[in-house]
């Protein structure tokens, strides 16, 4: 199977996500898309992180109803903070009949070389690319194993959702309906 892998926090996961998990799943050659819960970012410190099992349980509910979708809690095991590179060599060795694939957002594809051993990455795996806003040229854009992918152009940021929460407004239709109940009955980012 040709995977498609959708690394990040997802604190919380919000409808751009599935959006752009969905468009990828069923809008490209990807058999499936793997939401990689990262138990830590190395690019960023965030103080607000809910636990990793708490993320990976809203992801595993908002797709529940969606074959095509999946999560892995694969970096859970491995030395923080986990590198792609270094997932990725992980999974292909667990799942070595599959073809993975690296989903980024347009934003990311600027900073792309300053990723550890991103020349191994485009060359053994390359990058399935979502427009973001905002998104600076990169000189990848013409690699031969980066593909764009037409997709909604959206702006959600879980930032904002984790804000409105504080300040008690509405994150209906930001998060999936499960999401949004989970992180109310649990108090979460309260």
């Amino acid at each position: 199977m040709r995977i498609g892998l959708f690394f990040g926090s997802f604190n919380p996961v919000h409808i751009g996500h599935l959006i752009i998990a969905d468009t990828m799943a069923t809008g490209t050659d990807l058999d499936q898309v793997w939401f990689v819960v990262s138990p830590q970012n190395p690019f960023k410190k965030n103080k607000n992180l809910l636990h990793e099992f708490d993320r990976l349980d809203m992801v595993e509910r908002a797709i529940a109803d969606n074959s095509k979708l999946k999560a892995t809690d694969i970096e859970f095991s491995m030395p923080r903070p986990s590198y792609t590179i270094d997932t990725l060599v992980r999974l292909q060795e667990k799942y070595p009949a599959h073809q993975f694939k690296l989903i980024i957002g347009g934003d990311n594809l600027a900073q792309f070389p300053n990723w550890k051993n991103h020349e191994k990455i485009l060359e053994y795996f390359g990058l399935y690319v979502y427009p973001r806003p905002n998104s600076d040229p990169s000189p990848l854009e013409q690699h031969p194993n980066v593909r764009f992918v037409q997709a909604p152009l959206l702006d959600i940021s879980a930032t904002f959702i984790r804000e409105c929460l504080k300040a008690n407004r509405s994150i209906r239709y930001i998060v999936p309906e499960v999401v949004g109940e989970m992180i109310i009955r649990r108090k979460f980012y309260l």
